[in-house]
């Protein structure tokens, strides 16, 4: 063998004299496919490159190992490899299981197969638009992946995945997977230092960004403090990059992989001989596929590891749940990285259905014009469409608003009844009554439904269908990621409308329990998924709880995460050795009853709030926030609420006013005059008192003194995770001189 490092033969030298542009390296565009003729010519050299990045801050400099080999003494280089997808590239030595996914990106084969030319993705607001069919985004995906490699990305390495919601998110997301690689998974709205902090903690070694404007925002921090390899570019132009970053850093562009990918491809398919240079090894099920850090509600990210078997899980059995058909519509809007969006969209792959990106902005026009089957969201997005239809009732005239609140109201009643009769009446009752008792209670209750239900179709015919007309659901709203406010889940009922709510972590990747739709117990969360098991115990001892008994949620499933990233302190806190993880959630299982109006509700599960936002008054008493909170969200003079009052003798709350709702209601109340253009501080406080009292008059617990704020909660100020929860820790961090001065 001989080794001619130091004196390369002069027609390497000749081709890798040439000036490279920005982003190329040796061992892509010209080294390769001189590579390649290497190799496929019947001469037995061979070319090695040297690790490109070394050279990604200056002007790379040719370093190429030139062997003599004999075809029975060749090194073979080992790829990780998801079976499925690349079964084409594999020999004999990857032994499949028919029918087994071992990994998450080999549904992609399946789905190509079954589904090659119907649309898969339509993703219209990013430039240029695209629309995929599956087969298109399986060789997207596969190029992708061999792009990675091209690159010099290797197994087990973390890729820091930077972007958000879009067709090449998904492409660059699986073609990360299907290396072997780790995607550790984050929004372009979260704030550099955060950015950085996931980076450099989950050991990432280069970059996958969205778009320029983020390379731009946060390259002169990550220079200075996190070492990077390369960067891919998802959108945009390396033109929209200033000089100097591309001086610093290697960067390509989303068609530069994807092209060096198919090129590779291209080789590979066409020549046994370049095969034969790589042996496959399978990924494990059991191998980390990402990195997904908490949201830091409760204190810094940790980075939950997810694996292929805990996404598998979640693909195999949701159907029950939502039993999607082949060209059902669904419109994404949830951040594309997070646990709740992510693995709901591997599993609605599998079946065919159609995806349409979309935002928040433009969610209320999109609903009109895709009219989509499925919508997978927060509550918080039901939350607005509510509110909507109540302020677009309360505009009408008089009578329109009369008949429309009293068609709404008589539908409510119908609705609780058919709850009745059904057995889907939600209860904490462990004794139930006699069978008599229960045959009685039914037929009142279906007297009294038959009576009101000419009333409930025909508010249908003239109300409900141009709801549905102007929201589109046909099939389903899908509720996760937090709790579902009561009146909100009637109130889509009552118009027929039907919503799904779920719960769920991101350590559980992340579906826990959810309703079906053949069974859809209001109040609750639904019965834990098959194969996950779930058990209530005392907040102190321990001890699991009975039936109906409120204490502290743990589950135990293949969808349990394997711990947290380089934090085995943080793991052993949540995650025993039997494998049952605290969610530290509060909540209870519905006991089972034989007969009556809650005979179906068995074995569902409730949840009471966060055990980590009980606040304890000085009295010793404990209140959970989000009843008063969700109570007084019904307010349309309320934009934002945050109940506070540890340690103290009462309870307070931070508000965030709807100022114009709140004027329009002053002068409704004669407060102003009809010409006022604005309240006093002490007119609104005084109206927003009212407004608590009027809506939180049913709950345990009442709200003493108010802090009205102007500022709203949002992602960008720091204050709202990405599915919409409150940073309840940072908002008593920005106000903490204020809260003192409340209760002074």
């Amino acid at each position: 063998m001989i080794n001619a490092l130091s004196g390369t033969p002069s027609s390497v030298n000749r081709m890798m004299s040439r000036p490279l542009p920005s982003g190329f390296v040796s061992s892509c565009s010209d080294s390769r496919r001189f590579a390649f003729q290497l190799q496929l010519s019947h001469s037995r050299l061979t070319v090695k490159y040297a690790p490109y990045w070394k050279y990604c801050r200056r002007r790379l400099r040719p370093q190429i190992s030139v062997f003599c080999l004999t075809t029975e003494t060749e090194v073979l280089q080992m790829r990780r490899c998801s079976p499925f997808l690349e079964n084409e590239m594999l020999s004999n030595d990857v032994v499949l299981t028919v029918g087994e996914w071992r990994a998450v990106p080999d549904i992609w084969r399946t789905s190509a197969e079954k589904f090659p030319d119907r649309v898969a993705l339509v993703d219209p607001y990013h430039d240029p638009p695209s629309k995929l069919t599956y087969k298109e985004l399986e060789q997207e995906i596969l190029n992708f992946s061999e792009g990675l490699r091209v690159v010099g990305v290797e197994p087990d390495e973390k890729l820091a995945l930077f972007a958000d919601n879009s067709c090449r998110w998904l492409i660059a997301d699986q073609g990360i997977m299907a290396t072997g690689a780790i995607n550790v998974v984050r929004g372009s709205r979260s704030s550099i230092q955060e950015l950085l902090q996931i980076y450099n903690h989950s050991e990432s070694v280069a970059l996958v960004v969205d778009s320029p404007d983020l390379l731009s925002r946060i390259t002169k921090l990550f220079c200075s403090q996190a070492t990077m390899k390369f960067v891919i570019l998802l959108w945009g132009d390396k033109s929209h990059i200033a000089s100097e970053v591309l001086e610093k850093l290697s960067i390509f562009n989303y068609r530069e992989i994807i092209e060096l990918g198919r090129e590779s491809r291209k080789v590979l398919l066409g020549s046994d001989n370049a095969r034969k240079r790589y042996t496959y090894e399978a990924i494990n099920s059991d191998d980390i596929a990402t990195l997904i850090y908490t949201s830091g509600t409760t204190g810094d990210p940790k980075g939950v590891m997810i694996t292929h078997q805990n996404l598998l899980h979640q693909v195999n059995n949701l159907w029950n749940l939502v039993p999607v058909e082949a060209g059902d519509r669904f419109l994404s809007m949830l951040p594309s990285w997070h646990a709740y969006e992510r693995a709901s969209e591997y599993f609605i792959f599998t079946y065919g259905i159609e995806q349409v990106y979309t935002s928040v902005k433009n969610l209320k026009e999109d609903l009109k014009k895709y009219q989509p089957d499925y919508l997978i969201s927060v509550p918080l997005v039901y939350e607005t469409l509510y509110s909507g239809i109540q302020k677009q009732i309360t505009a009408s005239s008089a009578v329109r608003r009369t008949v429309a609140l009293t068609f709404i109201r008589i539908s409510l009643a119908y609705m609780e009844l058919k709850r009745i009769y059904e057995g889907k009446y939600l209860t904490r009752r462990k004794q139930q009554h006699s069978h008599l008792v229960a045959l009685l209670d039914w037929l009142w209750a279906r007297t009294i439904a038959a009576i009101l239900w000419p009333i409930h179709a025909l508010a249908k015919s003239l109300l409900y269908r141009k709801i549905h007309s102007s929201i589109g659901i046909s099939k389903a709203g899908i509720s996760g990621g937090g709790s579902l406010p009561r009146h909100v889940d009637n109130f889509f009922e009552a118009i027929g409308i039907l919503l799904q709510n779920g719960y769920g972590l991101t350590e559980t990747s992340p579906v826990i329990a959810a309703r079906h739709p053949a069974c859809n117990v209001l109040g609750s969360v639904g019965p834990p998924l098959p194969h996950t098991e779930i058990k209530i115990v005392d907040t102190e001892t321990d001890v699991v709880l009975p039936a109906g008994s409120k204490g502290i949620i743990k589950v135990r499933g293949p969808q349990v995460m394997k711990g947290y990233y380089r934090n085995p302190q943080a793991t052993i806190q949540v995650l025993d050795e039997d494998g049952w993880l605290n969610t530290g959630d509060i909540g209870w299982m519905a006991p089972h009853h034989s007969a009556g109006r809650s005979r179906l509700c068995g074995g569902v599960l409730v949840l009471e709030g966060r055990a980590k936002d009980t606040i304890v008054l000085i009295t010793g008493e404990n209140v959970e926030p989000s009843e008063l909170e969700e109570a007084a969200m019904r307010s349309s003079l309320i934009q934002q609420i945050v109940v506070i009052g540890q340690d103290q003798r009462r309870l307070g709350a931070i508000i965030v006013p709807d100022k114009e709702e709140a004027l329009l209601a002053a002068k409704k109340l004669s407060i102003v005059d009809a010409d006022a253009s604005e309240l006093s501080r002490e007119k609104l406080t005084s109206l927003l008192y009212r407004e608590l009292k009027t809506w939180t008059s049913g709950c345990s617990f009442q709200i003493g003194p108010v802090l009205l704020v102007d500022e709203p909660f949002t992602i960008d100020n720091g204050f709202v995770t990405a599915t919409m929860k409150v940073r309840r820790d940072r908002v008593a961090a920005r106000y903490k001189e204020e809260i003192a001065n409340l209760y002074k």
